[in-house]
């Protein structure tokens, strides 16, 4: 099994917190220790990107409309749904998506509660 690369990545302000603990070899960051919790969307790619980061972790399915994503180096990885008991169930689904995520990539982990 290969390692996958050590990356930098940032939760926004709705995804659940218990996922970091699956990410082991990463450093997960909160959007809210940086101050960032109240940026708009763009704001935040813009600032997360500045800092280094390799992937945005969230639930706003939104973002992916309300941004252009050409040309940005950050991936995003982007959860159905943020609640954490189904998305718990989904753990190695979402580590993966984390683990495979390139620069620039955009990947949605579709999580149901079946």
């Amino acid at each position: 099994m290969q390692i996958p690369p050590w990356m930098l990545i940032l939760f926004d302000h709705v995804t659940p917190s218990g996922i970091a603990r699956f990410l082991s070899g990463h450093t997960v960051i909160k959007a809210k220790d940086r101050g960032w919790d109240t940026l708009t969307n763009g704001d935040l790619l813009a600032e997360a990107e500045r800092a280094g980061f390799d992937v945005l972790l969230t639930a706003d399915k939104n973002m992916r409309y309300q941004q252009n994503f050409r040309g940005r180096r950050i991936a995003m990885v982007v959860l159905s749904t943020p609640q954490w008991p189904v998305v718990r169930l989904q753990i190695e689904r979402i580590a993966a998506a984390v683990n495979a995520a390139t620069q620039g990539s955009y990947t949605e982990v579709n999580i149901s509660a079946e």
